[in-house]
């Protein structure tokens, strides 16, 4: 599994590997500098054949040291190295005093201000100014030397982030932005230690990152359980990954019959109101549900009824007949939401989770109970999954949401991990956060973060109807047997995936009809793609 830590969590895993005794802190900084030479040369192979002068930028905590490690590491390498500090010498913590005073044996400690002069004529710079600890803006010189590599990076050059683009917040991937709304370093690669933090991917993280990727530094998941306890382990967000292969192949049940493979009902809108809803059920059945029924109302069954073949079709004008199409209880999995209107979403939604079924709301689902979202926490189970945009978790959890808006004055920032997590607890149901950064949250506190960024992006999933389709895909992979939480991480991974295969021009439409060539590679492989292949590196 491949973990997201934030910055608390790392700090516990290095104290407790050091009080271990199985490591000191000078091993660890040696470690992190040589990782990082490592990154450098496997992603710029040039540089290990021409070398040419690199700029080091040291601040004034274990971040810079090991930009001392680094700049050490470089020279031996043969290159010219211009190395200045934020701060004074006098006040490094230990570890770091002792790797400037290796460096200082070597070359020149020159102020930050003198070294920032040279950054037009570097070919290569380091940012070792502030980590994953930053729990304020950046002010004054650090904060021009921020901008600067944000310039260089952002303008083609090559600028190396040590654990983290300076005045970038860790935990939630949002700028600690000064009032005067600058002063936060981008980079074109990030080497992060031992894993991935969050800020890596939530956010402005990939944007400001460049590329990430994960240096090891000898840590063990000993050191984990030491540091997080048996509890913390099993709640620390993770990466979602590919879904199940076996899972997916119905070729590995020869002997089903359809619905064993089951059979999901999406709810739908009135007349002139059906598109979405039929995308959602055409992802459903394409997505490996046996069987896939559209309830209407009456009067839009005849224009629904000329566009399917496959779909089947009910009537469901009211509650009640909702009620007495639920009595068959081959009917194990619902969404409701897209097109299907506000005032008959609050009259169908609750019919549909007094069923205690596996069920997804979405779109109208959600927006119904805007005006009274404890209305729709009181009936809401453990088998739901609430799948909001930002808007619509803005509506339904204002409080929690009003923490990701606005500029970040301080560290660590809410983040969006921190509201899916509260919002799944408050509501007793997973929520799946939409974005390029999809997080999912179960009301236990597990967390997984869908991440569509890096070489992993899929821009083309910003059209209309994308979001119809990731409700029926996990409506269809309830139906098959996943749990809310599964589906719900297997449909994100499967949406995102389906989007970089058709590419540009993509509608939604397109999705449910390329599923199936991600499914068949899938499948093809037997196990899942191996982790990193999306450009993003996890440790060994």
């Amino acid at each position: 599994m491949a973990i997201l830590l934030t910055s608390a969590q790392m700090r516990a895993i290095e104290g407790a590997a050091i009080a271990s005794g199985a490591v000191s802190g000078l091993e660890l900084m040696e470690r992190a500098g040589a990782g990082v030479l490592e990154a450098l040369v496997a992603h710029w192979p040039d540089c290990a054949t021409r070398p040419g002068l690199a700029v080091v930028l040291c601040g004034p905590g274990n971040n810079g040291g090991d930009g001392f490690v680094i700049a050490r590491l470089l020279a031996k390498a043969g290159w010219e190295v211009r190395l200045g500090l934020l701060g004074r010498p006098d006040r490094l913590p230990p570890d770091a005093r002792t790797n400037h005073d290796l460096w200082a044996a070597l070359g020149a400690v020159q102020s930050l201000d003198d070294a920032l002069a040279a950054l037009g004529k570097a070919d290569l710079a380091v940012d070792a100014l502030f980590g994953t600890g930053l729990a304020r803006p950046l002010e004054g010189t650090a904060a021009r030397a921020a901008n600067a590599l944000a310039e260089m990076a952002w303008g083609g050059g090559r600028v190396l982030a040590v654990d983290a683009p300076s005045g970038l917040c860790m935990d939630s991937g949002r700028p600690l932005v000064p009032p005067e709304g600058d002063g936060v370093a981008a980079a074109t690669l990030t080497v992060s230690f031992h894993a991935l933090k969050a800020g890596h991917v939530l956010a402005e993280g990939p944007e400001r990152c460049g590329r990430a990727v994960v240096a090891d530094i000898g840590l063990t998941a000993s050191q984990h359980r030491a540091a997080l306890g048996v509890d913390g382990v099993q709640t620390l967000a993770a990466i979602v990954e590919p879904p199940d292969a076996g899972r997916l192949d119905k070729a590995a049940h020869p002997g089903a019959h359809k619905y064993g493979h089951g059979h999901a009902l999406v709810l739908a809108g009135g007349a002139g109101k059906g598109g979405a809803a039929r995308l959602a059920a055409r992802a459903a059945l394409r997505v490996g549900a046996g069987l896939v029924t559209l309830g209407v109302p009456w009067e839009a069954m005849a224009e629904n009824a000329a566009q399917l073949t496959a779909i089947m079709l009910a009537g469901v004008d009211d509650a009640a007949a909702l009620e007495h199409l639920l009595d068959d209880d081959r009917l194990n999995a619902l969404a409701l939401g897209p097109g299907l209107g506000r005032g008959r979403a609050r009259l169908l939604v609750p019919v549909a989770l007094a069923a205690q079924r596996p069920v997804v709301l979405d779109a109208d689902a959600l927006t119904a109970f805007a005006d009274d979202p404890a209305a729709l926490f009181a009936i809401l189970h453990g088998k739901a999954v609430l799948t909001p945009h930002a808007g619509e978790f803005a509506r339904l959890f204002p409080d929690i949401a009003a923490g990701l808006h606005g500029p970040a004055r301080h560290g660590p920032a809410p983040s969006r991990l921190d509201a899916a997590r509260a919002a799944a607890a408050i509501s007793n149901a997973v929520v799946l956060l939409k974005g390029p950064d999809t997080v999912i949250a179960t009301p236990e506190g597990r967390v997984a973060v869908n991440v569509a960024a890096y070489d992993r992006a899929a821009p083309w999933l910003a059209t209309a109807g994308a979001g119809d389709v990731l409700t029926g895909l996990i409506a269809g992979l309830m139906a098959r047997g996943f749990s809310a939480f599964a589906a719900a991480k297997a449909g994100a991974w499967l949406h995102t995936e389906a989007a970089r295969a058709f590419g540009p021009g993509l509608i939604a439409e397109d999705l449910p009809e390329v599923l199936p060539a991600v499914l068949r590679g899938l499948i093809a492989s037997g196990i899942a793609p191996e982790p990193g292949a999306a450009g993003v590196v996890w440790p060994p």
